[in-house]
């Protein structure tokens, strides 16, 4: 059985499929930012210390922490 992916497994410049949410406190602001299942997220930069990163997130840019980030289950493309 392989371990799932979220968008804290993704190096840069490597892009994903949002599938769910490991958990239902995935904070609303990330939500109305276009973080929804379906949407793509590539990872731009990470941050000197790898937190935050920085991502695109179907147009829309934006960085949020590793914590967050390791809630969020992608499918890489």
């Amino acid at each position: 059985m392989t371990k799932a992916n979220t968008v804290a497994d993704l190096q840069r410049g490597e892009r994903a499929i949002i599938k769910f949410f490991k958990e239902n406190d995935v904070p609303l602001k990330l939500i109305e930012m276009g973080c929804i299942e379906g949407n793509y997220v590539e990872v731009l930069q990470p941050a000197p210390m790898q937190d935050p990163l920085y991502l695109n997130i179907s147009g829309t840019y934006l960085a949020i922490r590793l914590e967050v980030a390791s809630k969020i289950l992608v499918e890489k493309i």
